[in-house]
């Protein structure tokens, strides 16, 4: 990951790192591969030191090939002590609200708190028509749905349903002894605006740049103030690609040529409309580079490298947490980790203070907050087996 320059860095505090798991079909692979790949990593994670896991939903694509991220989730819970264990996202447009909250109710009592609920509205894709949601429901039904699943998830002993899902009074069992919370994937002003209405968290992912992130969370500041919530409590994730190897090179050749088969995958999407999805070619793959780049050094991606090359092992990034601004840091505050003794390096203006940050199966990675990195510029995360990814304070964001 990479850093401005120092005059634009804000302190962070409670910097804790994160692993991202894709669950990606690489070529070669089965879907039990990659998903026993994915399980591997989880466990990797809390031996490491991560300090937890956030989990991918897809559905009919091998770009990911679990569909079910809370089971998932329920699974890497029971086969770990420690770690966080969270869903980016569950898709809630295929969903009953309801039925989402119980499952997670039941993890969160099951894992003594470790469980982390991530929503999201999901595509037009054909997932609508296979569940019988429909387009009506992904176009309108997205506020109804986080409504009543925050209710669900309140502590509340008894809920009802709203207009979009009508039903009696009923008792919450198991019942929240306090309230969840729940985060929610935003790819637009208005998903923003709504999850600031609620004071619920943002899942950012690699669909905008990192000055488009540093907007939303601006915009989510406001938004959040003007209903009496405080922006500065509220932890953020920001999903950011990062490469970890011996050299600048090594890194930016083996994301050129790990990134392509990984991004074809969502060429796979069926629209409902009929149109193609997503975007084709090497200039999809230099826009996710250029937005998140890895490596260390200086220099642009190659433009070489053979789209069908074997998929890289990429570390994404997770980070959590809320803040206030603080004063900039000097150099000496933060004692050296990761590799011969190096620093790790994150993006200027990066996550708040009381940040999460994570690395990846091999897919991309969601860093709570939003780190500032700047395209063609690559810097070497120093990432050590068992050893902190980042030294507290290490994170930075633009200023809160």
């Amino acid at each position: 990951m990479t850093a401005d320059s120092s005059e634009t860095r804000r302190a962070g505090q409670g910097v804790r790192a994160h692993l991202f798991l894709l669950a990606g079909q690489r070529p070669g692979d089965t879907h039990a591969e990659a998903l026993a790949t994915a399980h591997r990593y989880g466990r990797a994670a809390e031996a490491a030191g991560f300090a937890g896991v956030w989990i991918a939903e897809h559905h009919f694509i091998p770009y990911g090939v679990c569909p079910s991220a809370i089971t998932f989730a329920a699974h890497l819970l029971g086969a770990t002590r420690r770690i966080e264990v969270g869903t980016a996202a569950c898709i809630l447009s295929n969903r009953h609200p309801v039925a989402l909250g119980e499952e997670a109710a039941l993890l969160h009592e099951l894992s003594g708190g470790r469980f982390r609920l991530g929503v999201g509205r999901g595509g037009p894709w054909v997932d609508l028509e296979v569940f019988g949601t429909g387009t009506e429901r992904f176009a309108h039904g997205f506020p109804d749905s986080l409504e009543l699943l925050t209710r669900w998830l309140s502590g509340q002993p008894t809920v009802a349903g709203n207009h979009r899902f009508p039903f009696r009074a009923v008792p919450v069992v198991p019942r929240p002894r306090s309230r969840l919370p729940v985060w929610v994937a935003a790819t637009s002003t208005g998903t923003v605006d709504l999850a600031a209405r609620h004071g619920l968290p943002l899942l950012l992912g690699l669909h905008a740049d990192l000055a488009e992130k540093a907007e939303l969370l601006d915009r989510y500041a406001r938004a959040a103030e003007a209903h009496g919530h405080d922006p500065a409590g509220v932890g953020h994730a920001s999903a950011h690609l990062a490469q970890v190897a011996r050299s600048d090179e090594e890194a930016a050749r083996t994301v050129g040529t790990g990134l392509p088969p990984l991004l074809a995958g969502t060429r796979e999407y069926v629209r409902l409309d009929g149109t193609p999805a997503g975007q084709r070619g090497s200039g999809r793959i230099r826009q996710a580079a250029c937005r998140h780049p890895s490596g260390g050094g200086t220099g642009p991606l190659p433009s070489g490298g053979d789209p069908g090359g074997g998929a890289a092992r990429r570390t994404p990034s997770v980070v959590h947490g809320g803040g206030r601004r603080r004063p900039r840091d000097r150099p000496d505050q933060h004692p050296p980790t990761g590799h011969g003794g190096a620093r790790p390096r994150s993006a200027g203006r990066a996550a708040a203070a009381g940040t999460d940050i994570v690395g990846s199966d091999g897919g991309f990675g969601v860093a709570r907050r939003s780190d500032r990195i700047p395209c063609g510029s690559w810097k070497r995360l120093p990432l050590a087996s068992g050893r902190r990814v980042a030294d507290e304070g290490r994170l930075r964001r633009k200023g809160w």
